[in-house]
């Protein structure tokens, strides 16, 4: 059984940065896609950032390219995603998640472990 737990969320400005955590109980090189998902109340899960490992290959929603970097700390079994310039469009829960196969993945439920979720809040 894997566990993910995030940590990092918080409320910010327009423009600042957060970065969040996602540390496992396992190793993340056991992992070989890792990802950062958000949804907001009455809407759909959407996937914000992925990272493949061993190759460290990497895929951005077009929403966040250019301002999140999704990034892995071996050693530390945790990955993160640092998000800067955030804009209150970018307001949401985030959830990482890790699946057994190499993303890119058509189903939410080909991700296999999730977070409990973390709150991010732009204001404007």
């Amino acid at each position: 059984q894997v566990q993910l737990v995030e940590s990092g969320g918080g409320s910010v400005q327009a423009g600042g940065s957060l970065r969040l955590s996602c540390a496992a109980s396992v190793s993340i090189t056991s992992r070989r896609c890792m990802a950062w998902f958000r949804q907001v109340p009455g809407k759909g899960r959407e996937a914000v950032a992925r990272i493949n490992d061993g190759s460290g290959s990497t895929w951005y929603a077009d929403s966040v390219k250019g301002r999140f970097t999704i990034s892995q700390d071996n050693a530390k079994n945790t990955f993160y995603l640092q998000m800067n310039n955030l804009k209150p469009e970018d307001t949401a829960m985030y959830y990482c998640a890790t699946a057994d196969r190499f993303c890119p993945l058509p189903y939410l439920a080909d991700f296999g472990y999730w977070g409990q979720g973390t709150q991010v809040t732009v204001s404007s």
